[in-house]
């Protein structure tokens, strides 16, 4: 009990078995930070002076705090000596707990090294390196400024990204004036031509100096309160020393509705600069808002010549197609698109702490349900199996164009494109039966003769026919091969995009092999998380029947991959006796889009259950029930098939329940921001708000709330927010907190602070 009150009072803690084990394990996994590295670690030794009793040591993560020097880290440490709770009171004999001393952690993900600065209270100041080594070095300028922007960059990319969970993570405010924002724009200034260095999202297979954490923070940062303009000024003057910067300084002034000012940057770059993938993307982006889908399509074909490798590019060609309507070729290029294994964000190693302190922040805190366990945080299994939301990475985007197409054509007109364009199982084991029927006939003789179903026998090295044997050294064995033939209607309308992520889009001549990208094909979707599996002959995604099918929805065949049969050679020129059928216009279909196919068929399959029920319980007039998990899983499944009105109508039954979840009300407060509806925005913000400082999100900017509101505040204007705020007679600490996201906007000058 003696240690319960050296806690601090607002401040989450885990408290350590060993002293300062926290930092050996940070220091041990140093090595396996891949990219932007983990929120940083503040760790304290408190005493409380006594004789035999031992120090205490304790730590947090923290994100949001200016990492710029030594004093400033020294500063967040020497604050915490005012946080600790003092339970003494005036006729206790127990003298309090105090801080000792402190260190704080901070990884700088250019150099790939972690700073830390170790403070001695009352004493001095010590910062220094740790390489990956766990050896020491003297901490330079630029390391500190290194150091400052990958602080920010994690306080911005890891603010509301619901993936990311850490036990006593307390996240602050990172830029709180524009003082503040000028210094970061700044040093990103000064290290952009090394932002490359510190890697990018899962979805782009190599980072660029334009593709990378770097630039996709300044854009977020910018980009979710419409402030373009300094994010312009940014790129204006890097864009001089490096062209490709073009795309996005376009980006950029579109954002800010200058379009004549971006098509003459991307005119005039484009001559300069026309292998830049992401030019060529935001040309096509900038053509499709315009409906202009015919050109926008050149252009995304164009930027898979550039980089064949890199799935955004064979991405944003899908979208194309399914712009224009060509569904078949929108599912040959979503067959071709590379796959990349999902690295999630860099972690700290879990220790088993000796206890935890999360204390509870009143009153905002008290609006919400109770956090235990209850009947409604159970769901049917059926909905907890549900494969598609364990996918993450390049797995996710092509499930969401998977899920565009069946929202646009249906599932059954799906299932016929992809049998027009797959070669699919039945159709490939009658061929193999064929070929293999015929190559039984073939006389003993050393002679190649073959013996035809009229009873001739004739040379079928002279008769020009071709065996699938005879092909085999020149097939690639890539399961992504295209079976083209020149004269398919259906390949001359695709341009030649077939399934090899071949880097020209031009059909290339039979017998010449293709490069083949894909080099996880027949790789489950990620860890198991959303394989489908063929067990016993039956196919189960996660273990789950899929057999048992009162949707009314027909189960997708197996499409025939190129690994099924490894012994199997394929040839690329129509086979003998296959006038019915031939695969010359048919391609492979890539394992893991099969797998797709099954994870949205379930995925469809609840949905429609779902539907029905609904409708049965609406003719008989009787409630329909499902606990507080049922209807939020319902909810995001809806969100994911593009039922939006559905989604919402689960979303709302939720909030009916008494389940503790952050989820429903944010992603209400999204649909209703997007509907323009004040105060169903704030109603719903307020209790995402309270959620968010529950888990200690003290912040205020970038957040899923300050998005909100500024959408709203473009419309509206801020003055109304406000007024409709004040309205609602909200206990001061809550209205506070709501008005800060107001406050923000005022002193940043976001569209809509002046009306």
């Amino acid at each position: 009990m003696a240690e319960a009150s050296a806690s601090f009072k607002d401040i989450p803690e885990l408290f350590e078995v060993d002293l300062g084990e926290s930092l050996t394990a940070r220091t041990e996994v140093l090595s396996t930070f891949r990219e932007l590295g983990p929120p940083d670690l503040c760790h304290v030794v408190k005493s409380n002076g006594k004789s035999g009793q031992r120090d205490v040591g304790s730590y947090h993560y923290v994100s949001g705090v200016d990492a710029s020097s030594s004093a400033s880290l020294a500063a967040y440490i020497n604050s915490l000596t005012y946080a600790i709770e003092d339970n003494s009171a005036w006729f206790s004999k127990s003298s309090a707990w105090k801080v000792k001393n402190g260190c704080y952690c901070c990884f700088n993900a250019f150099s790939r090294v972690d700073i830390r600065v170790d403070v001695k209270i009352p004493g001095g100041v010590h910062a220094y390196v740790i390489d990956l080594r766990g050896e020491r070095h003297e901490a330079t300028p630029e390391l500190w400024q290194e150091t400052y922007v990958s602080a920010l960059l994690r306080a911005i990319l890891y603010s509301d990204d619901p993936n990311y969970w850490l036990e006593a993570y307390r996240k602050l405010d990172p830029i709180t004036t524009p003082e503040g924002e000028i210094r970061f724009l700044q040093a990103a200034e000064a290290l952009f031509m090394k932002g490359w260095q510190v890697g990018s999202d899962p979805e782009i297979q190599v980072a660029t100096i334009i593709s990378n954490h770097l630039t996709a923070g300044i854009m977020k940062y910018f980009g979710d309160s419409g402030r373009y303009q300094q994010a312009a000024n940014l790129f204006e003057k890097l864009a001089v020393k490096e062209p490709e910067v073009a795309s996005l300084l376009a980006r950029s002034y579109i954002g800010m509705n200058e379009e004549v000012k971006a098509v003459q940057i991307m005119s005039s770059s484009i001559q300069k600069t026309p292998h830049s993938y992401t030019l060529l993307h935001a040309q096509c982006d900038f053509l499709r808002s315009k409906g202009r889908h015919d050109w926008a399509v050149k252009l995304a074909r164009q930027a898979v010549n550039c980089a064949p490798s890199e799935f955004v590019t064979w991405e944003k060609l899908t979208e194309c197609w399914i712009d224009l309507g060509e569904f078949e070729n929108a599912l040959l290029t979503l067959n071709s698109c590379p796959m990349f294994t999902f690295n999630g964000r860099d972690l700290h190693r879990n220790l088993t702490p000796a206890r935890v302190h999360l204390p509870f922040l009143r009153p905002i805190g008290e609006i919400l349900p109770d956090r235990i366990k209850t009947e409604d945080d159970e769901a049917d299994p059926a909905l907890l199996r549900l494969p598609a939301p364990g996918l993450r990475g390049t797995w996710v985007r092509a499930y969401a164009l998977l899920a565009r197409l069946v929202s646009q054509i249906g599932w059954d007109e799906l299932l016929k494109t992809r049998s027009n364009v797959f070669v699919m199982e039945e159709e490939y084991r009658m061929q193999k039966a064929q070929t293999e029927m015929q190559s039984t006939t073939v006389n003993t003789n050393s002679s190649n003769q073959t013996i035809h179903e009229d009873g001739t026998v004739r040379d079928s090295m002279i008769s020009g026919e071709t065996t699938l044997a005879d092909h085999g050294d020149d097939d690639d064995k890539a399961s992504t091969r295209g079976m083209v033939s020149p004269h398919s209607p259906r390949s001359g309308s695709m341009g030649g995009v077939n399934g090899t992520g071949a880097s020209s889009l031009d059909a290339p001549p039979i017998g010449i092999p293709m490069i083949r990208v894909s080099s996880e094909s027949d790789t489950e979707l990620e860890d198991g998380e959303s394989s489908v599996k063929e067990l016993n002959g039956e196919t189960k995604v996660n273990g789950f029947d899929v057999g048992d099918d009162r949707s009314g929805l027909e189960k997708p065949a197996t499409a025939a991959a190129g690994e099924e049969e490894k012994d199997q050679e394929h040839s690329s020129q129509q086979l003998p006796g296959s006038e019915s059928f031939s695969f010359s216009n048919k391609r492979l279909c890539e394992r893991w889009l099969d797998n797709l196919f099954m994870v949205l068929y379930e995925d469809l399959r609840v949905w429609t259950i779902f539907r029905a029920e609904v409708a049965h319980f609406k003719t008989q007039h009787v409630a329909y029930r499902k606990t507080g998990l049922e209807w939020e899983i319902l909810g995001e499944l809806g969100v994911r098939l593009h039922h939006k009105e559905e989604a919402k109508e689960a979303f709302q039954r939720c909030l009916d329940t008494p389940r503790y979840s952050q989820k429903p009300w944010a992603k209400l407060m999204e649909i209703y921001a997007d509907e323009g509806d004040i105060q169903r925005s704030i109603q719903t913000a307020i209790r995402v708000a309270a959620y968010q400082w529950a888990d200690y999100t003290e912040m205020t900017y970038p957040t899923q709330i300050a998005r909100a509101f500024f959408k709203l505040g473009r419309v509206h204007g801020h003055a109304k927010i406000q007024y409709t705020l004040m309205s609602m007679g909200l206990p001061e600490p809550i209205f506070k907190v709501m008005n800060s996201y107001l406050e923000y906007g005022k002193t940043f000058k976001v569209e809509g602070y002046d009306f």
